[in-house]
Parts: structure tokens; sequence; C-alpha cells
């Protein structure tokens, strides 16, 4: 395994982080801590899940593995995320002091843990004033309940905001952002990638496959069907099948990382998988495996090294493709000038 520093703290890290939102819904117990059990065969020691997660199942299942397997668990980096709806009533959701404050103990509980090594805001929270958040999260570090705080799905005025009035007002600071971005979602590029690396940051990325779609298990104009995320569901949020299917540059990149794949004789999943680690400011890259054939496949981009030339054609084949102004050339233009001349 690949190890990198968790952002700027000094705690490390696997380059791929075990992602477990697929505990105790797609993955029973059995299967889930086979899972574990594989991943840090492999190496592995970072393991990400949320309180939402199966209504707490994930944590809970994760809590009995580190219980029963302490060699492990002494090496285990866990983070776990808050924010999102717990229960029916007013304060079960959201970023507040009242919130914060019920869904980390319980996560520790569910988790079966005196600190989380990285607590993380699922999402931001537009009615709760951000320095209400950073003071909780400061008084979190400082009493022991969690080592390191960061963000999830926060754009780049929140990432700046949160983090320059955390360094004003003497706070504890962010660490991580985790983002959606994978080779067919590159918009993060515009902006967000730029806030975090300003503010230290490090990313962590979910979805790195896009939801499947870039291990070529969907065809198109074949709308999914069986045992996979859009089989069971092909409305599925942002991954579904319809408006993808419809994009020529979703087929277009699908086609280069299938080539590239055959000539390394690789899958598909690993061609993706290396392109998104290889990225400025990649702390650990999310999997989200739901069989141990799939997850060892996955950890296999380890081994693979993308040429060059492979990321060129990635690279181009998957650029964002914004507007000129602000983010497309004409905007990019009026943000750089050259240092040897002016008019």
């Amino acid at each position: 395994m690949d190890y990198r520093k968790l952002g700027p703290s000094g705690t490390v890290v696997t380059a791929y982080c075990l992602g477990t939102m697929t505990f105790g819904a797609e993955a029973d117990e059995a299967a889930s801590h086979k899972l574990l059990d594989d991943y840090f065969a492999w190496g592995g020691n970072f393991i990400d899940t949320a309180d939402v997660y199966s209504a707490g199942k994930s944590e809970e299942i994760i809590g009995r593995w580190l219980k029963a397997r302490p060699t492990e668990a002494r090496q285990a980096i866990v983070a776990t995320k808050g924010r999102f709806p717990m229960g029916n009533g007013p304060n079960d959701i959201g970023l507040s002091r009242r919130h914060l404050g019920q869904a980390l103990d319980d996560s520790l509980r569910r988790l079966g843990l005196e600190q989380i090594d990285l607590y993380q805001m699922h999402a931001w929270d537009a009615l709760t004033p951000i320095e209400e958040t950073l003071r909780f999260l400061d008084d979190a570090v400082s009493s022991g309940k969690i080592g390191y705080y960061g963000f999830s799905n926060y754009v780049g005025w929140h990432i700046a905001k949160a983090s320059e009035i955390a360094k004003a007002r003497g706070y504890t600071r962010p660490v991580t952002l985790q983002p959606q971005y994978n080779l067919l979602v590159r918009d993060i590029e515009l902006e967000i990638v730029a806030a975090c690396q300003d503010a230290g940051m490090g990313l962590l990325p979910w979805s790195p496959l896009g939801g499947g779609w870039l291990t070529g298990k969907y065809k198109r104009d074949e709308m999914p069907t069986g045992a996979t995320r859009l089989g069971e569901n092909p409305n599925r949020g942002g991954e579904s099948y319809a408006p993808r299917n419809a994009l020529e540059r979703t087929w277009a990149i699908i086609a280069v990382v299938e080539e590239i794949a055959k000539a390394h004789g690789v899958s598909m999943a690993q061609v993706a998988l290396a392109w998104t680690a290889a990225q400025p400011a990649i702390t650990s890259v999310i999997l989200g495996a739901r069989t141990p054939e799939q997850l060892a496949d996955n950890l296999g981009a380890m081994k693979l090294k993308l040429s060059d030339d492979d990321m060129a054609r990635l690279n181009e084949v998957s650029a964002p493709q914004p507007f000129d102004y602000p983010y497309g050339k004409g905007g990019i233009n009026q943000r750089h000038r050259k240092i040897e001349r002016g008019r």
C-alpha cells in the first residue's frame, strides 16, 4: 500500500480507503467483516463511514469488527460523518452544536471508540452559523472526542469561509474534503480543488468509479438490470442511467478507459482508480466494493502505473466543459498574466 498524510496532519493513511456505505444494506454483517478483513490483509488502514449509512448499522458493524480485531483496530484510522437526519425531530439534523453533540456521542458509542480519528461534516448547513459548527469542532478536538475534522460535499466558498474563520479565531483547522470526483465528474477542478489546496486540505474522493459506469458494466442503450446499483434503481441520483447514457462524452471516456485497460491487461476499474489517485491534493480514494472480488480488483490499482500518454489521453477526453466565463478559457486568461510585460 502507498501511504500518504491525512491532509496537512501528521497522521498517515493508505492511498485507498474502504468506504462502508454498503454495510448493513447491500452487505450483511458477515460480508462486511469479510471486506474489512481482506482490506486490512492487503495493508489498508483507513475506514470511512457515516452515521446515516443504514441508519447507524454501518458504524455498529464496524464497531463490532474493531472489538473483535484488537490488532487491526490499533492500526485503523476511522472516519465518520454527521449532519443528515437521524430522527424525525427538527434538531435531529444539521450542523448545530445541539445536533452534532448528540450525533458525535452516538457515533462514538456505535463504533466503540473513545476518539474518532476524522469527523466530517457530511454537507453544508445553511441554517447554522459556520462559527457555531467550527467552535463545536474545536471543542471536540480539545476534549479528545475527535482527532481531526473535515468536510464533505462543500463548494469553494464554503471551504474558504470555514478555513479562514477557523484561522482567524485560532480554532483547529479542517484537514480534508470528501467530494465526488471521477473521470465523469471533474467539475471540482474548476474551483473546489484550488480552494482545498489554498486551505492546505487533502481530498478524499467518493464514487471514483462513477457509480459503476467506469467499470464497463453498463452498455449503451441497454437499460441496466440485475444486482448492480443501477440495475436495482436506474434512476439513482446523479449516477442515473438515462442522463449519462445520452451524453456522447460518457461513452468517449469509457472507450478510452477500456482501451488503456486492455493495453495494460487490467480492469477498467483499476485504470479509473489509478487516474484518480494520481490527481493533485488526493489523500486517499474511497472504495465502495460490495464483494471481496470487487475489493480485490479495486485494490489491484495500487500496482498500476499509468504512463504520461495514458494520463494525457484520459485528461483530454474527460476534461470539464464549462462555459467560457468564469471557468473557461476566457475567465482563466483574466486571472493570469505573463511576468515579462504589461500592455
